[in-house]
């Protein structure tokens, strides 16, 4: 992220980072993004509009890395955008783990077969 004009807000947290220390379990790692999005008012409802174009711009980012095959982008850009989609959970009223949960439960027993790279449920 050499552009001047990106304002990466997760730049100081090294957890954020792959740069903790001292490793985290997901539970762990969800509150810790939740705790650093309040510390930083983040979490305000009437940001949730801003805040899903952030994720977008983060899916976008993760997209390009992909394309150029830049594999330490790729990390960067998947975790940004996690962590963007929690944000935006915690504005919504919602629990990133329970949106999580709820989809794996949703999916868990589902048939189908992948088609040229692509899971085509039955």
């Amino acid at each position: 992220m050499n552009d001047p004009k990106h304002f990466d807000y997760f730049a100081d947290h090294p957890s954020l980072r792959g740069e903790a220390k001292i490793p985290m379990n997901a539970d762990e790692l969800f509150r810790s993004v939740e705790q650093w999005a309040v510390a930083r008012g983040l979490d305000d409802p009437k940001n949730k509009s801003k805040q899903a174009l952030k994720v977008m711009e983060e899916v976008g980012e993760t997209m390009a890395a992909m394309a150029r095959g830049n594999k330490a982008a790729l990390k960067d850009g998947i975790g940004d955008s996690m962590v963007t989609l929690i944000i935006l959970a915690m504005q919504c009223g919602l629990s990133a783990r329970d949106c999580l949960a709820s989809a794996y439960d949703e999916i868990k027993d589902r048939k189908g077969k992948t088609v040229n790279g692509v899971f085509i449920k039955e």
